[in-house]
């Protein structure tokens, strides 16, 4: 009679072990099913989480409504190729590599210029742009060069290299948030100049009705990349070989074509990968 309440519990544990290995195994699947549906960890499955600046152009802006310029039409094309829509987010510069690596969002477009200080906060893909700084300065001024700064009111937004540019002189820069605090100084008189990106610097000049001039370009030390999560290799290498195929496809030369008309490409510059040949631009894509 004994044996029967021993058989009962050795029953009943059989029973549990199997529905423990039961769940055991649907939790890995679950598991993998996660990861099959969400291959590159991104906050939503197949939505591309950007954050960007909205008064960058032509690099990054809003138009009508919409987030637009070179990096984010670029972008847009490179996750085309992966497979994945974008849902791009306004934010400050001097803020957007920690919300990148803080996963707010999954990727940061924003000519952001690889240098091994941001290397320490996020990883970067490969370089897809080269640059200028550009010294903007009030009309009539007689500043003309990088090297008549010392002593001068300088400009910066913080967080950038033109910030690291500045402080590597020695100037001792004005730091605002964002470009049209620079640009707003400039026009009220309150900053001698503004170190910027090249491109936004001549658009901005363009468009301040002969309030600001261009007075000097210099050539960036790196190139520009997407910022990704550290550790998020999958989708840092997913990037990688969609920019390799959108290069190929002349997605790239056209664009360059559309955003930078009659900029000259330096020789040495390899975007992507750099063993992907760069197609010519043609004359309709630069219309």
């Amino acid at each position: 009679m004994r044996l029967l309440p021993a058989l009962t519990r050795v029953a009943a544990l059989g029973v549990a072990a199997i529905l423990g290995a039961a769940t055991l195994t649907a939790c890995g699947d679950d598991a993998s099913s996660d990861a099959a549906g969400n291959p590159y960890g991104l906050l939503q499955p197949g939505v591309l989480r950007a954050g960007t600046l909205t008064d960058a152009p032509p690099n990054v802006y809003l138009k009508d409504g919409e987030f637009t310029g070179f990096d984010n039409d670029l972008l847009r094309a490179v996750a085309e190729k992966i497979g994945l829509k974008v849902e791009f987010v306004g934010t400050d510069f001097s803020a957007l590599l920690s919300q990148v690596n803080n996963r707010k969002f999954d990727v940061g477009s924003s000519s952001i210029t690889i240098t091994e200080a941001r290397k320490k906060t996020v990883d970067f893909g490969n370089g897809y742009d080269f640059g200028y700084f550009g010294l903007d300065v009030p009309a009539g001024s007689p500043i003309h060069s990088f090297d008549e700064l010392t002593g001068k009111r300088v400009v910066v937004v913080q967080g950038t290299v033109q910030d690291d540019y500045a402080s590597g002189k020695g100037l001792d820069p004005v730091r605002v948030p964002d470009y049209n605090g620079a640009i707003n100084q400039l026009k009220a008189g309150t900053a001698d100049a503004w170190i910027a990106p090249a491109e936004i610097g001549e658009k901005s000049a363009a468009d301040s009705g002969g309030k600001i001039a261009v007075a000097a370009k210099l050539l960036s030390p790196a190139p520009t990349a997407y910022a990704v999560a550290k550790g998020n290799d999958a989708l840092r290498e997913a990037l990688n070989k969609g920019l390799d195929e959108v290069i190929a496809d002349g997605t790239w030369s056209r664009l360059q074509a559309q955003y930078y008309p009659g900029r000259p490409i330096p020789e040495d510059f390899k975007p992507g990968s750099g063993t992907v040949p760069v197609p010519a631009a043609s004359a309709s894509a630069a219309s």
